[in-house]
């Protein structure tokens, strides 16, 4: 007993600094973000107003098309990119030894830097990229792609493009738990390829695939740096984000707005991902 009380205190001990700068960096500023998003003001000096300056949000034509755009950016991404990564890493999976160089070459977008991925976008789709001087040879009409209603798509390929890899990464390793024995049972009894990927694959993979949408929607975010650094803080209206509506305020210096946009940014996070895990525990339910 006393020996596991002793393992266990050594395990606190080297949490306790990390916890200690998640509260001090984190928690603490998210808290104090959540009290002046309820203030008339930032400061000493604000007044309560409780849910008013929410009410106000809603009202403002710039957050309604920053939040559905953020929103529309995740309804569409996250389900094709689970498709996309999904199918790879199938496909992968039955001669994943020869593939090492392959699964490799899949991170690297990943780990490309952002200005890479940006001069890489603005070398295809810019109004001097390759695809208008294709157009051009072709005698067909060009355009500003990246400030044109085609930016949400070319936002989405990237978006697939840049995460990809690291997706079937994590659905690969989870493909390589699942006994092989199940396959050869399976067979003997005389199940086909869907019916093994029906009612053997897919039941065992529910929690890899809720950690490659975890990760996934976490990465959805991410992609503000690419969009901001190709259009700026006023790029075209499809592609404009909540993270653009936060940084304008920060730069104008209206805490308020930014403090009310920031709580509500964590709470579509935070519902998507509940909804996301309710899902994947219905079905690990129906599994056991």
């Amino acid at each position: 007993m006393k020996r596991n009380i002793k393992k266990y205190m050594i395990g606190y001990l080297l949490v306790i600094p990390m916890m200690l700068g998640c509260m001090v960096f984190y928690a603490a500023p998210f808290g104090m973000m959540v009290v002046y998003s309820l203030k008339s003001s930032v400061g000493a000096g604000g007044s309560f107003v409780g849910l008013e300056n929410y009410e106000k949000m809603f009202d403002n034509e710039m957050f309604c098309l920053a939040f559905w755009n953020t929103f529309r950016f995740l309804f569409v991404g996250l389900p094709l990119i689970l498709l996309v990564s999904y199918g790879i890493a199938l496909m992968l999976k039955k001669h994943v030894e020869r593939h090492k160089l392959l699964k490799t070459v899949l991170l690297f977008p990943y780990v490309m830097p952002v200005v890479g991925t940006v001069l890489l976008v603005e070398q295809l789709w810019g109004s001097e990229g390759i695809l208008n001087k294709c157009l051009n040879i072709l005698g067909l009409p060009t355009g500003d792609w990246l400030e044109s209603s085609w930016a949400f798509a070319i936002m989405i390929l990237l978006y697939l493009w840049k995460n990809t890899g690291y997706s079937v990464i994590l659905l690969l390793a989870g493909l390589m738990t699942i006994p092989r024995e199940q396959y050869a049972v399976a067979e003997l009894e005389g199940a086909g390829s869907f019916q093994k990927f029906r009612y053997i694959t897919t039941p065992q993979m529910w929690y890899s695939i809720f950690f490659a949408l975890l990760f996934s929607m976490l990465n959805a975010f991410k992609c503000f740096r690419e969009i901001f650094l190709i259009g700026g803080k006023h790029p075209n209206t499809d592609v404009y984000m909540l993270q653009h509506f936060i940084n304008n305020s920060f730069e104008n210096l209206n805490y308020r707005k930014l403090s009310v946009a920031s709580v509500l940014l964590f709470l579509v996070v935070t519902v998507v991902i509940g909804i996301i895990y309710a899902w994947v525990r219905r079905k690990e339910s129906y599994r056991t």
